[in-house]
């Protein structure tokens, strides 16, 4: 009995020597934690989503990208049926020549009216001149003078006549405008450049005002949003420089800087996954890729990538070497 109790003594003291031993040598292992200066957070990689709409109701007789093309910001993406405003347009034209036509006749009238007038007013002045010398009676003096008052009324009213059609070839001309704007809306051009990430709609389709097309995502703005606890938000400043970790990238440091923090704490969302306890108040925070890594690696980072964002909040701090950028 003394012997299997010494042996099971032994074996229990021999389980926790290596128990103790294994403990040891995980505990030299375990990854090294951030020193004090920086800050970090979970989160995954987002890019500004960006749909590309009709202005004005009409059938796609046209889309020219597909999903996972590259546009860049201007490019004819697809395009609308015009034929009908194509024929408003010409019928618009149409109504600004007649009218301009119609403007050049009452212009003509102000002419012929003014040449009234002035007519009027020799034959009026002629009249006092010879009533003066009591060569005519004074009827044909009133005769004159109701001449000379009826042909200063054609002229104003040949003078309004002008307004009246000058203002209406501007307003056709307006309505030319108008369609020329229409028809050149008919071409939807990608407002960003980007990737196709959904076609939403193929040709024969009709789109209502507003209706979308396509939607591009924004390669060269993206962003990872962290949450971090009072005590380090309040010491991160807008523009402080950033890393990010993505975990499908493993090894690749990506330079950032931190383009937002909230003026206000909250809740932490449950889908965010924290360290810190969820009852506790947080600063959403943006951390934002550099825009230049992002055209260099445009195929590299993609929308919805787990990882990690890293903030200095003390300038003064060294990046750790496993989060240095071209050696900084």
């Amino acid at each position: 009995m003394n012997r299997s109790r010494l042996g099971k003594t032994l074996v229990f003291a021999l389980l926790a020597v290596s128990a103790a031993g294994l403990g040891y040598i995980l505990y030299q292992q375990r990854p090294a934690g951030l020193p004090s200066g920086f800050a970090s957070g979970n989160g995954r990689l987002e890019a500004i989503e960006v749909d590309v709409a009709t202005k004005i109701s009409g059938r796609l007789s046209a889309v020219l990208s597909r999903e996972g093309d590259m546009v860049a910001a201007g490019d004819v993406v697809a395009r609308l049926d015009a034929d009908d405003l194509r024929a408003q347009l010409r019928m618009a034209e149409a109504q600004v020549e007649q009218g301009q036509r119609a403007l050049d006749q009452t212009r003509a009238g102000v002419r012929k009216s003014a040449s009234d007038v002035k007519l009027a007013g020799k034959s009026l002045k002629r009249s006092e001149d010879l009533v003066g010398r009591g060569f005519i009676s004074r009827s044909k003096l009133d005769t004159d003078q109701t001449g000379m008052d009826g042909a200063q009324a054609g002229l104003a009213q040949a003078q309004s006549r002008v307004g009246e059609a000058d203002a209406a070839v501007a307003a056709a001309e307006a309505r030319v405008e108008s369609f020329k704007v229409n028809l050149n809306d008919t071409a939807l051009r990608a407002p960003i450049g980007g990737r196709v990430l959904y076609r939403l709609a193929e040709p024969g389709e009709v789109l209502g005002a507003g209706g979308k097309a396509l939607t591009l995502l924004d390669l060269s703005d993206m962003y990872m949003t962290i949450y971090l606890p009072t005590e380090k938000a309040g010491q991160v400043a807008l523009n402080s420089e950033a890393r990010l970790l993505l975990d499908a990238l493993p090894g690749q440091v990506i330079p950032a800087s931190v383009s937002f923090v909230a003026a206000k704490a909250q809740f932490t969302p449950r889908e965010v996954e924290t360290r810190s306890e969820r009852e506790k108040l947080m600063f959403r925070l943006k951390v934002k890729a550099d825009p230049a890594w992002l055209a260099a690696h445009r195929d590299l980072a993609k929308g919805g990538m787990p990882g990690v964002a890293y903030v200095r909040f003390d300038a003064k701090a060294a990046w750790p070497a496993n989060l240095q950028v071209d050696g900084k």
